[in-house]
């Protein structure tokens, strides 16, 4: 994984709305409760229309978004509809793969591991708001369309976690970069062959293999708590040859409405 300019890995973070409502829906049965705070009647009946599945959904998204200050427009109806019925139980989400070289723990705690990703290709896109939770919010939105038919090939590519950002801080960390890079995975039947983005501001970028250190966390992911994991990342490292120079990488695997989430900071291992 590379430093370069463009969309690389070279900026950080997690998605915002996009995990939000994926996990939003672990099952049949939440999905449709969700959707009963905007209508009546279940989206499994044969007699609901798709019109009004589609309809619930995308209010559902609106509100979510209105919290983040993020416009969810009317034409993201038939992207959510379809992220949501595919991707409704964690068994639909491919994991991006890597290898578990190693961990660090300190009183039952762990501290970091240490991984290994092999070079993969990933569709990328730059996005710079006034809040990174808006600029994660627009730049997933982007992808989602990339996913549900938005390409060459004109179909549903699959979903994978976790999506990614990256992120520039200042040299003492105190301050993200406005300018942030959310990417997706390719799913594994995608990586020879990507269909190509009918966005021209996506870009598919193959990322090298790369040794990456990793922390967890289950919290927000805002400008304050992204700022305050990497600090803490770096002191478990407390090995400056590994720090990826001002670039950091912010990883979501679950909803970040969610009372507990799951997120990751990612520091590149420098050769």
């Amino acid at each position: 994984m590379e430093t370069n300019a463009g969309c690389r890995l070279n900026g950080s973070g997690s998605g915002m709305i996009t995990l939000e409502d994926l996990e939003s829906f672990p099952n049949d049965q939440d999905l449709d409760s969700a959707c009963h705070s905007h209508g009546s009647g279940s989206l499994e009946e044969d007699t609901e229309p798709m019109e009004d599945e589609q309809d619930r959904l995308l209010h559902y998204w609106q509100d979510i978004g209105r919290v983040h200050q993020v416009d969810v427009p009317t034409d993201m109806a038939v992207p959510i509809q379809q992220l949501t019925t595919n991707n409704h139980s964690s068994a639909a989400r491919e994991k991006v793969p890597f290898t578990l070289i190693t961990r660090k723990d300190k009183c039952g705690e762990i501290l970091y591991e240490k991984r290994h990703y092999e070079k993969a290709k990933w569709a990328c896109i730059p996005v710079q708001e006034e809040k990174y939770e808006q600029s994660i919010c627009l730049g997933f939105m982007k992808l989602m369309r990339y996913i549900c038919e938005q390409n060459s090939s004109g179909s549903y590519l699959g979903m994978t976690i976790p999506i990614v950002t990256v992120v520039r801080t200042e040299q003492s960390r105190s301050l993200l970069s406005r300018e942030v890079i959310v990417a997706y995975h390719l799913p594994a039947q995608h990586q020879d062959h990507p269909p190509q983005p009918n966005d021209t501001d996506i870009a598919i970028q193959e990322w090298p293999a790369s040794i990456i250190y990793t922390r967890s966390f289950s919290s927000v992911t805002n400008e304050g708590s992204i700022l305050n994991e990497i600090n803490l990342l770096v002191e478990a490292l407390d090995m400056p040859q590994i720090h990826m120079e001002d670039s950091f990488i912010v990883a979501g695997y679950t909803n970040p409405a969610a009372p507990i989430r799951s997120n990751e900071i990612w520091v590149l291992h420098r050769q």
